[in-house]
């Protein structure tokens, strides 16, 4: 089990539940990038009650790691915790769609 999976699983256990492990693929600070920041913020807090950590990744910086998660549009949100991986594109304004691609709601 590595350092982050330990990190993880205790952090799972003092929140009550599982841990929502988000990347946010942006281009710099463009208008859909800047919106879908923000969105997912509010998303967040108001369904995940603190139970998540957003870790936005600039590929104008780190073109490179648009390989590790296949990503081919920005913005795109990766769920990489809990599994399985979820995506989900778009500037994240349909709070609905949102939720059913991370998962906490039905189709």
């Amino acid at each position: 089990m590595s350092i982050r999976e330990d990190e993880t699983l205790e952090l799972e256990q003092e929140l009550g539940g599982p841990l929502f492990d988000l990347r946010l693929y942006v281009a710099g600070q463009t208008p859909k990038c800047v919106t879908a920041f923000a969105n997912l913020k509010g998303i967040c807090e108001e369904h995940l009650e603190g139970k998540y950590r957003i870790e936005v990744i600039d590929l104008l910086q780190n073109p490179q790691l648009a390989e590790g998660d296949q990503i081919l549009a920005i913005p795109t949100l990766v769920r990489r915790l809990p599994t399985p991986i979820r995506k989900v594109i778009g500037d994240l304004s349909n709070t609905e769609r949102v939720l059913v691609g991370l998962d906490l709601r039905p189709l």
